[in-house]
């Protein structure tokens, strides 16, 4: 939606709306999930952590989420056709919204930064694409955007980033820097606004959440984007409780990500979760979504 029609619906964003006030993650948190979980199965073996994610990401699309990318959508069908090569040369920000995992799991800059390439490319291998993944990943583990930008050198990305953080020094409004940064799924303009949303109001997680969504266009992957980076930098305690307790359980749910969190952190065996109750609720999302759709046609 565009920051006008979101204004005029919902005027300042700072609880949920979909299933009422009850919170439920996006296809940018699953596929998240989906990566630390093959990390968290093949914690010293990056190559078999890669098919996991591979066959993960098979099985998730099979379970018909919502808000798949059209990159992401063309790979799980090469994936599906037994293709070797599934990325696709997209420059959209499917790759970009579920690496930052990779920098708070991963202490070992070069495994790093070979990882991020490696799940990025899953789906993704536009260079853009690829060193914008590599980039929130960095971001994610150092906290400092200028030594995580060291990974960058494309140039549209590069000068983007570093507009974007001039942007965020210099305290303009989020309003301006949308207009001139871009909102949309375009990988460039994804990473950009979220570094500065990040750089901007990251001291405060849900003013920079508030003001990546209030901005329009592809809300979901610059808020998960920002709000994994405010998570790496303040850890759970420092995101809003409210939002935290509202999220639903089940699959990928709050107890479900705790879960996989620690997992990651204390080398264990990753939590199980049916896929059958993840499919039967994405089947009953369903007329929800279409109620959403329809209600955007309303003026």
């Amino acid at each position: 939606m565009s920051a006008r029609a979101i204004a005029r619906r919902f005027g300042r964003v700072e609880s949920f709306h979909f299933f009422g006030r009850t919170g439920a993650v996006s296809d940018d948190t699953e596929q998240s999930a989906l990566l630390a979980q093959s990390l968290a199965r093949h914690p010293g073996d990056l190559e078999a952590a890669v098919r996991a994610f591979r066959r993960s990401l098979f099985g998730w699309f099979l379970r018909l989420p919502w808000g798949i990318g059209f990159g992401t959508l063309r790979a799980c069908l090469k994936i599906g056709l037994g293709c070797r090569r599934s990325g696709v040369r997209s420059a959209g920000n499917g790759a970009a919204m579920r690496s930052a995992i990779l920098g708070v799991a991963i202490a070992d800059l070069g495994r790093r930064r070979t990882a991020a390439q490696a799940f990025a490319e899953v789906t993704h291998t536009d260079r853009r694409a690829v060193e914008g993944a590599v980039f929130v990943a960095e971001l994610a583990a150092v906290g400092a955007w200028e030594a995580a930008l060291e990974v960058v050198s494309e140039p549209t990305l590069k000068a983007a980033l570093a507009r974007a953080a001039a942007l965020a020094a210099g305290g303009a409004a989020a309003e301006a820097a949308a207009r001139e940064l871009g909102t949309s799924g375009f990988v460039v303009h994804t990473v950009s606004f979220a570094l500065f949303c990040f750089l901007r109001f990251g001291d405060r997680p849900l003013a920079a959440l508030t003001e990546a969504i209030s901005a329009g266009g592809d809300t979901d992957t610059i808020g998960a984007i920002v709000g994994a980076w405010c998570g790496a930098r303040h850890g759970e305690s420092g995101l809003p409780a409210d939002l935290i307790a509202d999220l639903q359980s089940g699959p990928f749910g709050r107890d479900h990500l705790r879960e996989l969190a620690r997992s990651l952190a204390e080398g264990t065996p990753p939590p199980s979760f049916s896929s059958v109750r993840a499919l039967a609720r994405n089947l009953l999302r369903i007329p929800v979504v279409i109620a959403h759709a329809f209600r955007r046609l309303v003026p």
